[in-house]
């Protein structure tokens, strides 16, 4: 898990939406429209990120369509110190994330 982490969050250009997605998602799961919304960002970007962390079993979804909600997987839950770590250790400012 720590080697995708670091691929997914502090070793790319998204990472800092990413681990954005993350923490909103840790709060509360949301859809695709309401992460755009939270966190300002374009839907499409949020798509891209929701696609690329569900396809690494970071996150899961429930439903489909507009109604598909995403949860962090049990997988991200269990190693949330390890994120922690690696935004850290990237300097990704977790305050603005």
């Amino acid at each position: 898990m720590r080697q995708l982490l670091w691929w997914l969050i502090g070793g790319s250009r998204g990472g800092k939406n990413r681990l954005r997605i993350v923490r909103a998602l840790q709060r509360r799961p949301m859809n695709t429209n309401q992460l755009s919304n939270e966190l300002e960002l374009n839907y499409k970007t949020v798509q891209h990120h929701l696609e690329v962390l569900e396809e690494n079993d970071v996150v899961t979804t429930r439903g489909d369509n507009y109604g598909k909600m995403y949860f962090l997987t049990d997988a991200l839950t269990e190693n949330l110190d390890i994120l922690e770590e690696i935004a850290e250790q990237a300097d990704i400012d977790i305050d603005d994330a």
